[in-house]
């Protein structure tokens, strides 16, 4: 699993509205444009696939950044808020 936080500037409401939908299908919004997200290799392909046929190149800026798990554990919040972590299912 790979541990991203994903950051955007959309000035279009419209495509912003779109991106923000699709980064809610593979992760947590931690503040207004930015998500954390554990995904795993195709996830993540198929998440930045999504990203790319909504971005306008010459006017939106999308930036993925992939923490490494030693970074992860130095992660530091001031005010409100937690990291995201996986969510734990059971299986019946």
């Amino acid at each position: 699993m790979k541990f991203l936080i994903v950051t955007y500037d959309i000035p279009s409401d419209k495509r912003r509205n779109k991106i923000c939908n699709i980064l809610k299908d593979y992760g947590t919004r931690v503040q207004y444009s930015v998500f954390e997200c554990n995904l795993d290799d195709i996830l993540t392909s198929k998440m930045i696939l999504r990203l790319k046929e909504q971005c306008e190149n010459h006017t939106d800026s999308i930036r993925i950044y992939q923490l490494c798990s030693n970074c992860q554990r130095k992660i530091k919040i001031i005010g409100m808020g937690k990291i995201s972590e996986d969510e734990k299912f059971i299986i019946l």
